[in-house]
């Protein structure tokens, strides 16, 4: 690696943060852009992105959540390989790609992906499950705050993965050219529906977290109502049909694959997480 910095896209997101503590933790150089940055950077103000890449050569790209975004982002790497970027490590999901693919967000995210691909530069891909920290770091904080997760899961499963071994993965592959023209698929070591979720933070807090199912256009509504953008929301409303349809009842070997270990279990995140508050009311 040479003294250049790593540009890291959503440095201050959930897994972004992640990178940035494993690349400082060996000394290398970084530089976060976002909107408030010393060099602002915008995924919909096209003029921010030059500067933004002068001088990079390898990249962390966590895209926005909607179709609007992902197009954006698609069209970032385009420009920002031919201006000089040599690598990108890119934040997918772990149901694109795969089939029965209706709705517009994993087409989107499809989209991002060949165009990651088609774009000259070095390429590494990144499919994570769903977020185990999304229930302490998101809106999902606040259900299990007031004591009832509202999502339009039904009696889906999905393997959710802790953060920090996304950044773990993350890290590893913008460090080690090895993991070029990889694409790995990460989960937890086991899936959990939504009322097993509901049970484990029920233990790890010592108090009654229930989970109750929505239709998926009521979840639409309430997130709207929260504060979420409605393209937003409907992306997260897709994204979830995918656990709704039992199409995410599965787990992936990606941890195991990058890292050599064993992914952490949502009961031990829980727990853990219990002791720092964050879910006390």
């Amino acid at each position: 690696m040479t003294n250049t910095p790593i540009l890291i896209l959503s440095g201050k997101g959930k897994t972004g943060r992640r990178v940035v503590e494993q690349l400082d933790a060996r000394q290398l150089p970084v530089r976060l852009a976002s909107r408030s940055s010393e060099q602002p950077f915008d995924w919909y103000d096209e003029n921010t992105w030059s500067g933004t890449v002068a001088g990079i050569d390898t990249a962390y790209l966590a895209p926005p959540v909607g179709p609007t975004g992902l197009a954006q982002a698609g069209k970032f790497i385009k420009q920002a390989a031919s201006e000089g970027l040599r690598r990108v490590v890119l934040l997918s999901g772990r149901g694109v790609g795969s089939p029965g693919r209706e709705f517009a967000v994993y087409e989107s995210g499809l989209e991002l992906e060949h165009a990651v691909k088609d774009s000259g530069a070095d390429w590494t891909i990144v499919r994570p499950a769903w977020f185990m920290q999304g229930f302490s770091e998101d809106f999902m904080l606040d259900y299990v705050q007031a004591g009832e997760i509202r999502l339009s899961a039904g009696d889906g499963a999905e393997a959710w993965i802790d953060t920090n071994d996304v950044g773990d993965v993350m890290a590893a592959a913008l460090l080690d050219e090895r993991h070029t023209g990889e694409t790995y698929s990460l989960s937890g070591p086991r899936t959990l529906t939504m009322a097993e979720v509901a049970a484990e933070l029920s233990t790890a807090t010592g108090r009654p977290i229930a989970s109750v199912d929505l239709v998926p256009e009521q979840h639409v509504a309430e997130m709207v109502e929260y504060g979420v953008l409605r393209e937003d929301a409907e992306s997260v409303r897709d994204l979830f049909a995918v656990i709704r349809n039992h199409r995410s009842e599965y787990v992936s070997d990606g941890v195991q694959q990058v890292l050599g270990r064993a992914p952490r279990d949502f009961a031990d995140w829980a727990r853990e997480t219990a002791k720092t508050g964050v879910w006390s009311v």
